[in-house]
């Protein structure tokens, strides 16, 4: 008998296997989307059937998101239902012969244009996510192919839903990996592990992660959220009160829907617009949340219609520095209990003009506890730039920073793919965390030194044992005269510039 985990992986395996004989698709880029949004579908209509049950013993009326024939069950569900161009126009097509027989619009058409009733905001999230898609196979055989495979997931089996939940974060890890440097980078699982870990949000805090991505941050917070649900009033509040995120981009906006659903989040409180679009001044107090966790994206550039929502002295393109601007400013006030944990890159660190002045606004006005230096290679292979991990409150403003220097295991020069860091590596800082002592690894700085010194935040560990290689005599004098001889080159090259131009 096979286990929930080897049935769902070898149905999951199969629906890819039928997909990569399509022309249409190009690798896990395209077969990932196209296989979530047929999950979402089947995902919606498993759970409708399962709340109009429940009104039904509840003597209660019951309105659906998505109306007949639209539903799964009206065109999806039977094996030897619409199949070939009779499928591929329902779901393509503007207009079209519908599966009960009649003209009207195309599925996509449908999903796209459905507006909230009753307030009822899943028809929104519907229409969201679906005008981010496309369908791009060209076989309406092979289509019926996968979406026989995907009626055979039953979403209302919380065995099979937690099951898929890690199926699916390993699928969104390959496809991460497919897409290479065209693709958002996503923060590692131990890394989220970790700062959700010592940020510890509370049932009834409200948690945010402006950057959402695919919803790394927000599962893992639900996820430590759930171990303190008690009571049915506490599920409530984590259902409904509890969770929020950002992400414009259609495609992981889809995913991170699909990836909060399967872990078990019943309607995910995803905004689908840019985090950036608000005039800062004009977030008050009830915008404000208890704790932020997000990896914002860095080495971006934002428009200046967008750079014109932040004060006029620090106006930046750089979307890290704005990001970090709009957590600054989203921290509830009020209690002081207020806190972030940030990624950011080493640029942040040691930034001067704009960067430095966001800094002294963090060191005066917040209590910047500590830094978390992170090794070489924690985000490869996305990206080989060094970060850090910034943990900040509304207590401040700062009177010291703890620095801590994750070490890499002994032996290894760097992170790799095949060789990602492990959550059990964050053993140290997680037992230095509440009994903080300056030893090999952790050391403080007081703001006074760091605010006088331009607040560059680019710390070395006064502890490190410095890598001096000593070269023999007769390479040194070599290097040094190759260098003399290269400056001599330049000097020459330089002076017939100079006297090509007459002067």
């Amino acid at each position: 008998m096979q286990t929930t985990a080897q049935s769902l992986g070898s149905l999951l395996k199969s629906a890819r296997d039928i997909m990569r004989k399509d022309k249409g698709l190009n690798g896990d880029l395209d077969r990932l989307p196209l296989l979530t949004w047929i999950m979402f579908l089947k995902f919606l209509d498993d759970l409708e059937l399962q709340r109009a049950d429940e009104a039904k013993l509840a003597g209660k009326k019951f309105k659906p998101a998505i109306e007949s024939p639209y539903r799964w069950r009206d065109w999806a569900a039977k094996s030897d239902g619409i199949t070939g161009d009779e499928l591929l126009a329902f779901i393509n097509n503007e207009e079209t012969t519908r599966p009960d027989g009649k003209r009207g619009a195309g599925l996509f058409r449908y999903l796209r244009t459905l507006t909230s009733s009753n307030g009822d905001d899943r028809r929104d999230v519907i229409a969201t996510v679906f005008k981010g898609v496309d369908n791009r196979m060209k076989s309406g055989y092979i289509l019926r192919d996968v979406v026989n495979k995907i009626a055979g997931i039953h979403f209302t089996s919380s065995d099979e839903l937690h099951t898929l939940g890690a199926l699916y974060e390993s699928m969104l890890r390959e496809m991460r990996d497919a897409a290479g440097d065209s693709g958002e980078f996503y923060t590692p699982r131990p890394v989220v592990r970790l700062m959700v870990a010592v940020t510890d949000p509370r049932l009834g805090e409200t948690v945010l992660d402006p950057a959402g991505g695919t919803g790394g941050f927000i599962v893992e917070a639900y996820n430590h959220l759930a171990k303190q649900v008690r009571t049915v009033a506490d599920r409530r509040v984590l259902q409904e009160k509890s969770l929020f995120g950002c992400e414009p981009k259609p495609l992981p906006y889809l995913l991170c829907q699909m990836n909060l659903l399967l872990h078990g989040l019943d309607a995910p409180q995803i905004d689908p617009g840019n985090a950036l679009r608000h005039k800062l001044t004009d977030i008050g107090e009830r915008d404000r949340v208890d704790v932020i966790l997000t990896n914002p994206p860095f080495g971006g550039e934002e428009e200046r219609g967008i750079q014109g929502n932040f004060p006029e002295d620090k106006q930046t393109a750089e979307t890290a520095l704005l990001f970090l601007q709009l957590i600054m400013r989203k921290l509830r006030r009020q209690g002081g209990k207020s806190r972030a944990a940030v990624v950011v890159p080493n640029g942040t660190l040691f930034g001067d003009g704009v960067c430095a002045r966001i800094k002294e606004e963090l060191l005066k006005e917040f209590n910047l506890h500590t830094i978390v230096r992170l090794p070489n290679g924690v985000f490869a292979p996305y990206t080989s730039i060094p970060t850090n991990l910034l943990f900040f409150d509304r207590s401040g403003p700062t009177r010291e920073v703890w620095f801590y220097e994750q070490p890499l295991p002994e032996g290894r020069k760097n992170y790799t793919k095949t060789a990602p860091i492990q959550f059990e590596e964050f053993t140290g800082v997680i037992g230095w965390w509440n009994k903080r002592k300056e030893n090999a690894r952790a050391w403080k700085v007081s703001a006074a030194e760091l605010l006088a010194n331009g607040c560059n935040l680019d710390r070395k560990n006064p502890r490190a044992k410095e890598d001096i290689t000593h070269l023999p005599p007769e390479q040194l004098a070599a290097d040094i005269l190759k260098k003399e001889q290269r400056i001599v080159e330049i000097m020459g090259n330089l002076r017939n510039l100079l006297a090509k131009h007459g002067k």
